[in-house]
């Protein structure tokens, strides 16, 4: 199983955020490729706990989040397209998409030294870090494949 706390899966990410380029266009979803970018940098400093996020499961997580966690985790089973952005939705239609390659590039190197014992995710509550790792590998991998990277 792929995870983001494997040096070679790490380097496989920051390879294939480093092929995109302005040309790529969404095969699935509504984001652009700032916006895409913009999330997953966005959504890197919440579960590496920048900027101080509060975190907080919902109570519909509460309920079906283990059970929900359970089957994202179990196999290699790439995450569903166009899956809703919640509050990491991103209403940016432009920016500086090399600052935001580079500061997604840094955050998945970040990966290395992951220490975020508070992290609490809202639909799937607290994981184990062996979850985070895949978790986070997969929705890494799902933005990538949107943009066929």
């Amino acid at each position: 199983m792929k995870t983001i706390f494997d040096r070679n899966v790490r380097q496989e990410l920051i390879t294939r955020i480093g092929n995109l380029s302005e040309d790529d266009t969404a095969q699935w979803g509504k984001m652009n490729l700032f916006q895409m970018m913009k999330h997953c940098t966005v959504w890197n400093d919440w579960v590496l706990g920048k900027n101080k996020h509060t975190y907080k499961q919902e109570f519909l997580g509460w309920l079906f989040g283990k059970m929900a966690l359970k089957g994202m985790v179990k196999d290699e089973t790439p995450i569903k397209k166009n899956m809703p952005a919640g509050s990491f939705a991103i209403k940016e239609i432009r920016g500086d998409t090399e600052r935001e390659k580079q500061i997604w590039i840094n955050q998945i190197s970040a990966y290395e030294n992951f220490s975020n014992p508070d992290f609490i995710h809202d639909f799937f509550g607290k994981m184990k870090k062996e979850e985070i790792g895949i978790f986070v590998y997969k929705h890494m991998d799902h933005h990538l494949r949107q943009f066929k990277a």
